[in-house]
């Protein structure tokens, strides 16, 4: 309930209450406020139990699918969809073996091991000179 609470929080609310309440009246709130929680925290164990004995075995099977959902809060599909399509491989591309601008040579990802050959860069156009087209690809 109060996981995103930090002790910043934590720490304005004090100073308020402090302000607002006066030293004097502090503890009484605190203690009223700490009271009333665990009471509200008693009804909804003590409304959980009741469903349980009320509901049966039933209970267990309602409570499955709602797990499930809680469990999507930690959804992350990059992750799922890299796990599906590279059986969990963490570099499928062989990304981190580059150094230097060079390709690695310790055989991973289906090379047998060679280095791969420099494609040599295109000359720059001339002055004028009009850049190669492919009709096909336009």
């Amino acid at each position: 309930m109060f996981d995103s609470v930090g002790w910043g929080e934590i720490l304005v609310l004090i100073i308020a209450g402090l302000f607002i309440l006066g030293p004097e009246r502090l503890p009484e709130a605190a203690s009223w406020l700490a009271k009333s929680v665990k009471k509200v925290r008693d009804f909804a164990t003590g409304a959980r139990e009741q469903l349980r004995e009320e509901m049966g075995p039933e209970f267990d099977q309602l409570r499955k699918p709602l797990e499930d959902l809680r469990g999507l809060r930690n959804f992350d599909p990059k992750r799922v969809v890299t796990q599906h399509l590279f059986d969990g491989d963490s570099d499928p591309l062989g990304i981190k073996g580059i150094t230097n601008g060079s390709p690695s040579v310790n055989g991973t990802n289906g090379s047998n091991g060679h280095p791969v050959a420099q494609t040599p860069a295109p000359e720059p156009l001339k002055p004028g000179e009009r850049p190669p087209v492919d009709p096909d690809a336009t």
